[in-house]
């Protein structure tokens, strides 16, 4: 099913199906919509649970991926619509990037397109489009809570890239969340290579700006606190290199900030690891999102 217009409470905000499906009850629907915050076309998915169509307003897990993911990954491989069923959650997952022939991009698969790393560009030519915090934070929820029968309870959790977003997105704003999670997230971008190359390009030189998107060093500083879940494999081949979940570790003892980090044994970077433990995050997310 695809080509169906929808018209949301604002006229400027219309949407088009892309696809709708059947599962465990309810609908994994995706959409296309201008996003003027990026301006440019976006993309994202949403499973809305049976009670959804019910009449019932269910709250929301924002889930955003990691380097290289569309909207599609996280609903084809993590599993998660058997249990977001059962708890009456629906989940939303935007595209990683602005996408499109005349936006700015990048030959390496950690800049540019698919790698918008949840920041607000500073630096030409990245500005003009990826501008992803605001999206995910402001543009995006607007426009899930004006056109689909959800409430005003979000929370969010991620994957590597994602997990950084996520993480940064609770801890920047943490009135906005009820909790977070992310597995294996870049923890300390700042001090690792994809963070260093990112956040050169897309926010220059200035590493007071890149602060502002650390995850441990936000979570060292806060002072508000949003209940946190961290899964971690101990055979990701990026464990040491660019994830640190050492130096988020260190920041939640300094701060005791409600930080639950979990080391998973003989588990890598890729989905399967999320697909084992997703039933965990999405118990953690609704216990807070039913309060």
């Amino acid at each position: 099913m695809g080509g169906q217009n929808i018209r949301t409470k604002d006229a400027n905000m219309s949407l088009k199906t892309i696809s709708v499906n059947k599962s465990f009850g309810g609908q994994i629907k995706r959409y296309a919509h201008h996003a003027n915050t990026l301006d440019c076309d976006m993309r994202f998915a949403i499973y809305l649970p049976p009670q959804a169509a019910n009449g019932q307003k269910v709250p929301v897990l924002y889930w955003l991926s990691g380097l290289t993911c569309t909207e599609e990954n996280f609903m084809h491989k993590a599993g998660a619509a058997r249990v977001a069923s059962a708890l009456g959650i629906a989940i939303v997952a935007p595209d990683t990037s602005p996408r499109g022939t005349d936006i700015a991009d990048d030959d390496g698969y950690d800049l540019g397109q698919g790698a918008g790393f949840y920041v607000n560009a500073l630096q030409p030519p990245w500005n003009r489009h990826y501008h992803m915090y605001d999206y995910v934070l402001n543009e995006l929820p607007q426009l899930i809570e004006a056109t689909f029968p959800v409430n005003d309870k979000r929370s969010i959790s991620g994957h590597s890239m994602g997990g950084h977003g996520a993480l940064v997105l609770a801890l920047r704003n943490p009135a906005r969340f009820q909790s977070a999670s992310a597995f294996s997230p870049i923890s300390n971008p700042v001090n690792c290579p994809w963070g260093q190359k990112a956040f050169t390009a897309y926010l220059g030189e200035d590493k007071a700006a890149w602060a502002d998107y650390d995850a441990s060093l936000l979570m060292q500083k806060a002072t508000q606190f949003v209940p946190t879940l961290v899964d971690q494999g101990d055979a990701d081949e990026f464990l040491e290199t660019q994830l640190k979940p050492e130096m988020l570790e260190a920041a939640a003892r300094t701060n005791t900030y409600p930080l639950e980090l979990n080391r998973r044994e003989g588990y890598d970077h890729s989905y399967y690891f999320i697909a084992s433990f997703i039933e965990d995050h999405l118990l953690f997310h609704a216990r807070h999102l039913t309060l």
